[in-house]
């Protein structure tokens, strides 16, 4: 077998393993809002929302370092 699919089925093997784990509900409360949800689905929007936080400031970032060495390169 190619040795990425064999990677990618062990991935949804740990990932199914994980929400049959994880499948008790659990209620998150933040300011006047309280919702009810699954532990594995509460992980995986808190691990999205982390690497979206993260792809925006590596962005931001990037852009400020190419707008500097642009100006730099410009005097």
């Amino acid at each position: 077998m190619n040795f990425k699919i064999t990677l990618v089925v062990i991935l949804v093997c740990l990932a199914l393993i994980f929400v049959a784990q994880n499948i008790q509900v659990v209620t998150v409360s933040f300011l006047f809002w309280e919702i009810s949800m699954s532990r594995a689905v509460l992980l995986f929007f808190s691990l999205l929302t982390g690497f979206i936080i993260g792809w925006f400031l590596h962005s931001y970032l990037s852009y400020r370092k190419d707008k500097k060495e642009f100006s730099d390169f410009k005097a």
